[in-house]
């Protein structure tokens, strides 16, 4: 009898303290970016931690077959404006037809925005010169990895993860 006479009075206590309402919290609201805070696609609020100005980085791919120039010894110009970075790669010819800020999948969509390409004039340390494709890379994050889908010659999208790093100001 004692030990009902205990757990009704605990429970009258609790009930009276408010404690044994619902513990369901309250969804916390997402903070509203800056108006002039660069969004990534996803939405996400990206945080560019360099002032505006051009820079060379290192642009990493996860392929031998993908790379930067060898002449440009796997860096390429890192612009940024208003926040939001930009990276221009030459690559190794004119192979590549576009890119695409993202997954294969998704850049094989009716309406996906491909990333075109320039013609850019190589000089090479002996003295040629040869033309391959060059992209400008909207960069999400620096020193992290992202998706970048490329499309060849033979008309198949493949996945490939790149990452930029290492940004010096360019003098």
């Amino acid at each position: 009898m004692k030990k009902w006479m205990v757990l009704l009075t605990v429970a009258a206590l609790i009930f009276a303290c408010g404690c044994a309402g619902s513990t369901k919290a309250e969804p916390t609201p997402e903070p509203t970016p800056e108006p002039d805070t660069p969004v990534a696609e996803s939405g996400e609020r990206v945080d560019c931690p360099l002032e505006d100005g051009t820079y060379t980085a290192e642009f990493k791919t996860d392929s031998s077959m993908f790379h930067v120039n060898e002449a440009l010894d796997g860096k390429g110009v890192l612009t940024v404006e208003n926040g939001r970075m930009t990276i221009h790669v030459t690559l190794a010819s004119t192979s590549i037809l576009n890119l695409y800020p993202g997954k294969a999948e998704d850049a094989a969509k009716e309406g996906a925005e491909l990333l075109e390409p320039s013609e850019d004039t190589v000089d090479y340390h002996d003295g040629t010169t040869d033309v391959a494709h060059g992209f400008d890379v909207p960069v999400p994050a620096l020193d992290t990895d992202f998706d970048l889908a490329i499309i060849g010659k033979k008309g198949v999208w493949y996945d490939h993860v790149v990452s930029v790093t290492n940004p010096e100001p360019v003098e």
